[in-house]
């Protein structure tokens, strides 16, 4: 087998033109709307650590949020009846 040559030139291929891309060649372009639409979440290194795989992060953040709902609960406003009664 041949080994294909490769250029370093920044230039399109032979069979493509310039016209053929009326809205320009732009890098990155998807870049943005990518980034949006992923769910992809990178962890530090020492919280890495702390998990062997998905599942344990998802059960520890799943928990997490149950905890967080049990104890976020509503108070009920102090209407003032408790502090007379102690009062006399």
């Amino acid at each position: 087998m041949k080994k294909v040559k490769t250029s370093d030139k920044d230039e399109l291929r032979e069979e493509y033109r310039r016209s053929d891309f009326p809205g320009g060649l732009v890098r990155g372009k998807y870049a943005i709307r990518q980034r949006e639409s992923s769910n992809i979440v990178v962890l530090k290194p020492e919280v890495a650590e702390a998990f062997p795989n998905e599942q344990a992060v998802n059960s520890a953040l799943l928990s997490l949020i149950d905890l967080a709902q049990k104890t976020a609960r509503i108070t009920k406003r102090s209407t003032g009846r408790a502090k007379k009664q102690r009062a006399g």
